[in-house]
């Protein structure tokens, strides 16, 4: 290892900090959403050991892995320190030292966990040993093998100390293979033909094309000048002949990879060492995505390129190195080499800002390859997820005219037509995209002919036409085509169980849900689902259990959250009350700005009588929801059994603002205008107004003959009593009330005092003049009259009259006193009950 200055250092650092620092700024786009914002793995709530399972999407390893799947640069990391750590494990005397090989292994092991391709640092290794370490040539090689099979002399020490630790590191990269296997059960990653179209076409084709992309890899090292965040579907058209001019390109790469390995395989000298190391950078870790051996997720990737590239990058400064041996080129080498580095920092520079969006990232790709489909998709997945549908759409239809065969490009077009509710022209492209899945066969297991979100397209088209009620078993046909394509489609299982929640078909909803648990138990969305079926089952313990089961999994699962609490607040339990309580002060933690978290909390303090508490809460939910009529109506109801009337008026003059025809705050609002304010005219407006709206509401009538009680309109309270009472036969109190009305009238009418309102009037004239006569300054009229009322009779018989009128009377005030406090407990009785 060359020794590095720290000028080196600090110039290497300050020019990797200038060409990158714009980068900060950049948001997450692209794969970043999948891997690490949607990436449960990464949440505080995931265990530790699903890292381990789960692979670098979040996804478990034994479902839809691929090669693609690890951090390059990480796995690039581990793959150097283990180099590194290799080279040291030779002594002095060129005997072995196990402890850098040891760590050699461990690092080789995580640089495989970051990334497959970080195994082929054993290859690295291995070229290493032989070539630099032990200073063989592949003649001498050949010539040691020729001679040990023709028996002339044994194994050199130097060939089994080589043999003996490459055997050490070739067994530990079995073990890691093996593991490898086991973690993704035996099978290969699915791919489809738009991820990679050469790697399902015929013969020479196939071969044809990917030899030509070697070349093309090679170019993207030579020359970044256009650089695409995606290479698949038709970015590369395939090359279908030999007379291709394209395979000129192959031939010259093979010509010139040819020159460089036999130069540095056949000779001993220095330069022949750094070429050696340098091919084994650029081959060696290329050689799994290079489509020769086993086809892979991408037709290019510039991702793979990181570890060639510093192969690459040593081929060039060594290159740099021999021309300034050259005298006559040593200036114009450094004008050069000046040169390469200034525009590969601006062209950096610049790469950067592509990157800020997944707008900006996708739209720079089309300007390099607009024969790719996934990139238009791209484009306008980015505009829908700003909402601009419309211009995404134009972006989707693009993609199906450059890939008519695109399933994923139809389905987006769907999507985004019902985005613009546009129902017939999304049932026609989701129509499009199900004619290019293969035909159904019973029995039959796709998961090596379809890509899994492919099968979106019969859960995209079920929830599109069961919005039509008539289309129920139609889109539940849908449902069952998909699980019988793939019979672990999760997601076809949760939709389904939902659409037969809807169709009622509870029994049937809960083995759907049952059937996703089989295949997800750690699914807190699925335990949430099935809560929600044994409510619809009147199942509340069993709902609770699934209840509890979503919040092991995710403590902070809003909706189970809520939920349950509610669940337990409507139990009519008061020891569920401390834990509602606590679930819904960790739900609007979740979600402060709903305000139905705000208000089931003020309902729990009125259960426990925490009055303040519950105004509290209700004032909350209030300011965040202006015209909450239920947290209206409770906060009003809370001040009147607080005894604190006046403040309940003017929330329901609020709540009868947003909600005039809101019948029990009119009826509340009547009561506590009667009884307290002895505003009966507001009252009987209240009344009224409940009766305009519903003429059979036997509260709000009977309500209304109380206040013509009030009134002393005693015939019209008996017949609206008597109303009231054919509305309501059963109603004892109504009948009770009548009778004690009628008795009254009875009582009056021996008494000789008027009926009506207007008799009423009369009177309070004549109790006027009364006292005016106490005064001294009644009327002679009136006493002439006085005269003639007693006049024929006796002193006697008018001392019987009097005694028996104010007998009379004091029975009516009774009377009276009774029925206003039957008649105002009543009402209270049938607010109260309001809740």
């Amino acid at each position: 290892m060359a020794a590095v200055s720290w000028k080196e250092i600090l110039l290497l650092t300050g020019l990797v900090v200038g060409c990158y620092w714009n980068s900060l700024s950049c948001g997450f786009v692209f794969d970043d959403v999948s891997a690490i914002l949607d990436n449960k793995d990464l949440r505080p709530s995931t265990p530790l050991h699903n890292l381990f399972l789960n692979d670098f999407w979040g996804t478990p390893m034994a479902e839809v892995t691929g090669v693609v799947g690890r951090a390059e640069l990480l796995s690039s990391i581990f793959l150097l320190a283990a180099f590194l750590a290799y080279t040291k494990s030779t002594g002095p005397d060129h005997s072995i030292v196990w402890a850098p090989i040891a760590l050699t292994v461990i690092l080789v092991a995580a640089a495989t966990l970051c990334k497959e391709q970080g195994i082929t640092v054993v290859g690295i290794c291995c070229f290493h040993e032989v070539f630099i370490a032990q200073g063989f040539t592949l003649p001498m090689l050949l010539d040691t093998l020729r001679q040990v099979l023709q028996g002339k002399d044994g194994f050199p020490y130097a060939v089994l100390q080589t043999l003996l630790k490459l055997i050490v590191l070739v067994i530990s990269t079995l073990l890691l293979v093996i593991i490898r296997v086991q973690v993704i059960q035996s099978q290969l990653p699915v791919f489809t033909r738009f991820d990679n179209p050469a790697a399902v076409s015929p013969t020479p084709t196939r071969q044809f094309t990917f030899n030509y992309l070697l070349p093309v890899n090679a170019w993207l090292l030579l020359n970044p000048s256009e650089l695409c965040c995606d290479w698949t579907m038709g970015t590369i058209p395939l090359v279908e002949s030999i007379l291709d001019f394209r395979n000129l390109a192959t031939l010259v790469f093979y010509t010139f990879l040819g020159l460089l390995a036999y130069h540095s395989l056949c000779y001993r000298h220095s330069s022949a060492k750094i070429v050696i190391m340098a091919l084994s950078l650029i081959v060696l870790p290329f050689i799994p995505a290079s489509n020769l051996f086993f086809p892979v997720g991408f037709v290019v990737a510039e991702r793979v390129l990181y570890v060639p590239s510093m192969g690459f990058c040593v081929l060039v400064a060594h290159g740099f190195k021999i021309i300034l041996h050259k005298g006559n080129l040593k200036k114009i080498s450094w004008f050069m080499i000046g040169v390469m580095l200034t525009t590969h920092a601006v062209k950096t520079f610049n790469r950067n800002w592509d990157w800020e969006s997944e707008y900006t990232l996708f739209t720079s790709a089309l300007k390099v390859n607009k024969n790719n489909a996934k990139l238009w998709n791209n484009v306008g997945h980015a505009l829908e997820n700003q909402n601009n549908y419309a211009r995404a759409l134009r972006y989707f239809l693009q993609a199906t005219r450059v890939q008519p065969d695109d399933i994923g490009a139809h389905m987006n077009v769907g999507r985004t037509y019902k985005n613009l509710n546009k129902s017939r022209e999304a049932e026609d492209a989701y129509l499009v995209a199900k004619s290019l899945m293969p035909q159904v066969i019973p029995g039959k297991k796709y998961a090596t002919r379809v890509a899994p979100n492919h099968l979106n397209v019969y859960i995209n088209l079920a929830n599109l036409i069961r919005a039509n009620e008539s289309r129920l078993e139609e889109a539940d046909q849908l449902y069952r085509q998909a699980i019988s394509m793939r019979p672990d489609f999760k997601q076809a299982y949760i939709s389904r169980g939902e659409l037969l929640l809807k169709m009622n078909k509870l029994t049937e909803a809960r083995d759907a849900y049952l059937r996703a648990l089989e295949l997800d138990r750690t699914n807190a969305d699925l335990w949430y689902n099935l809560a929600i079926v044994n409510i619809e089952m009147k199942e509340p313990l069993e709902a609770l259990k699934n209840f509890n089961h979503a919040l092991e999994l995710n403590p902070r699962h809003k909706l189970a959250l809520f939920n349950s609490a509610l669940l337990m607040q409507e139990s009519g339990e008061p020891k569920f009350w401390p834990e509602a309580n606590r679930r819904f002060l960790t739900y609007v933690e979740e979600e402060p700005k709903d305000a139905n978290g705000y208000f089931n909390l003020g309902m729990l303090a009125m259960d426990a009588n925490e009055n303040a508490a519950a105004e509290r809460w209700m004032r909350k939910a209030i300011g965040l929801q202006a015209g909450f009529r239920s947290a209206l109506f409770n906060l009003a109801l809370l001040y009147s059994q607080s005894k604190r009337e006046m403040d309940a008026l003017p929330v329901l003059d609020e709540l009868l603002r947003h909600h005039p025809e809101h019948i029990k705050g009119l009826i509340l609002k009547g009561d506590i205008l009667m009884n307290h304010k002895k505003d009966t005219q507001g009252a009987k407006t209240c009344f009224e107004r409940i009766l305009r709206m519903d003429p059979t509401n036997v509260q709000g009538k009977h309500n209304l003959c109380v206040v013509y009680f009030e009134e002393r309109d005693l015939p019209r309270a008996e017949r609206c009593l008597e109303e009231t009472l054919a509305l309501a036969p059963n109603e004892e109190y109504v009948r009770r009330h009548l009778s004690i009305v009628r008795s009254k009238m009875a009582a009056m009418s021996a008494a000789g005092q008027p009926l009506s309102s207007t008799e009423g009037a009369n009177v309070q004239a004549r109790e006027e003049k009364q006292k005016r006569v106490k005064e001294g300054v009644e009327e002679s009229l009136d006493s002439s009259q006085s005269d003639k009322r007693t006049k024929g009779k006796s002193s006697k018989e008018i001392k019987d009259i009097e005694k028996k009128r104010a007998a009379a009377l004091k029975r009516l005030e009774e009377i009276e006193r009774i029925l206003t406090c039957v008649l105002h407990l009543n009402v209270t009785s049938y607010i109260v009950d309001l809740q």
